[in-house]
């Protein structure tokens, strides 16, 4: 059974860093795309970051540049987001996901990812 599974959420006060992991197992995903999204209450769910399989491309939205950094380690089969300087606006449900066959900017679209973890809670204090 293929299963993502996201850990590291919490409550944090604004200006405060989260990280958060997404563990991989029933199969390798050293050779997918694999991303971060959020949902916010009330809100639709958005794209935070992705990387490519091998690590060497990554993107952002706009509202995480340089605040964000997503990583992968593909010998543990495991994805990171080092989230810094959190604001309140940042307070989310976060959800790891991967596909097999995106690429690029097409990583941003959430209908490209086939696998999703069920979302780690986090909640930024102002």
């Amino acid at each position: 059974q293929v299963q993502l599974v996201e850990s590291g959420g919490g409550l944090v006060q604004a200006g405060g860093s989260l990280r958060l992991s997404c563990a991989a197992s029933g199969r390798t995903f050293s050779r997918s795309a694999m991303g971060w999204f959020r949902q916010a209450p009330g809100k639709e769910r958005e794209f935070v970051a992705a990387i490519s399989w091998s690590g060497g491309f990554t993107y952002y939205a706009d509202s995480v540049k340089g605040r964000f950094t997503i990583s992968r380690d593909n010998a543990k089969n495991t994805m990171y987001l080092q989230m810094n300087s959190l604001i309140p606006e940042d307070t989310a449900v976060y959800y790891c996901a991967a596909s097999d066959y995106c690429s690029g900017y097409g990583c941003h679209r959430s209908g490209a990812y086939a696998y999703w973890g069920q979302g780690t809670q986090v909640t930024v204090s102002s």
